[in-house]
This record gives C-alpha cells, sequence and structure tokens, in this order.
C-alpha cells in the first residue's frame, strides 16, 4: 500500500519542527492510518500509536465511548468519531489525535451506502470533523484507501494552519 510522499513528508515535517505528538483511532480505515503514520519520516518522534477498535465494547472500553450514545447510531456518526479522537489522545497522551468510523462497503445499516466520518482533535479540541462519501460500487480496499489518503491531506492542511499561526 503506497500513500502521497508529499503529504507524509509534510505532515512529519510540522509535528518534528514543533515538538508534538500525534494518535490515531480507527474503524473504518481499518489501520491504514498507522499504517500511513509508520512509514513516514521519523515517526518515532511523533507518533504515540493507534487502535484499530470494530466493536462497541472496544470502542468503550479503550476510547471513552459513551455506550447509549453509539447504540442508537451503530457507533458510526460524527459525534462517536469526535468522542474517539478525544478519547485516543488522552489514551496516547498526544497533542494531535485522528479518528475515522463508518462503512467500507454499503449493508443495509449505511442504507447501502459508503462513508466514513472523521475527526481531527488538537489539545482536546475538535478542530476538524466531516463526513466522506463515496459511490456505493466503490470497492473496500478503494474505499479505506480513499478515506485514509482525504483525512491525511485535511490533517496536513491543520498541522501545516496550526503551525504558521503559533510561529506569526
Amino acid at each position: 500500500m503506497e500513500f502521497l510522499k508529499i503529504i507524509l513528508d509534510k505532515i512529519s515535517y510540522y509535528l518534528r519542527e514543533r515538538g508534538e505528538s500525534v494518535s490515531v483511532a480507527e474503524s473504518a480505515t481499518s489501520g491504514f492510518l498507522q499504517l500511513a503514520f509508520s512509514q513516514m519520516k521519523s515517526a518515532e518522534e511523533f507518533y504515540c500509536g493507534g487502535i484499530t477498535a470494530y466493536t462497541i465494547e472496544q470502542k468503550v472500553r479503550h476510547l471513552g465511548i459513551d455506550y447509549d450514545r453509539a447504540k442508537a447510531v451503530n457507533c458510526v456518526s460524527r459525534d462517536i468519531t469526535e468522542q474517539m479522537a478525544l478519547g485516543v489522545a488522552s489514551l496516547f497522551d498526544t497533542d494531535w489525535s485522528v479518528a475515522t468510523t463508518g462503512y467500507a462497503t454499503p449493508v443495509e445499516e449505511s442504507n447501502n451506502e459508503i462513508f466514513a466520518y472523521y475527526c481531527i482533535a488538537y489539545r482536546g479540541m475538535i478542530i476538524r470533523s466531516d463526513r466522506i462519501e463515496l459511490h456505493p460500487m466503490t470497492k473496500a480496499l478503494d474505499a479505506q484507501h480513499y478515506f485514509t489518503e482525504y483525512v491525511l491531506g485535511c490533517l496536513r492542511c491543520e498541522v501545516k494552519r496550526n503551525h504558521v499561526a503559533i510561529n506569526i
């Protein structure tokens, strides 16, 4: 699996330059984000780790997700993704955190749609949270790869924006 090297290099550069850390909580991307971070230059300097949690029980246990809120939406919503991002930041004690949840294949619970929610948090604050939609004929692996690339691109923008703002 290959990722856009320029995006990986930029994220690595900004995080190392500022001495900041990042962690990841995944469901829809199933470890792709963790793989991408492990491919970044000097990852050990800023990437603290991640968790892939598919079930509601594991999201509650490891990420502090509210069970009743998660159960009501089959663990897939903007709110749940935001809880995941804040939970993984707490779990790994990081400045930045990224989370994804959603459906990489069309199933009844998703109304046969393919989509993912993602969230980027910085120091306990949600700074970006949105939904990515794909055509229902998209293959699962392609969907997961697309979600990953999209989220990494968004993270690069947010890390850069924050980087510029702090150094003005």
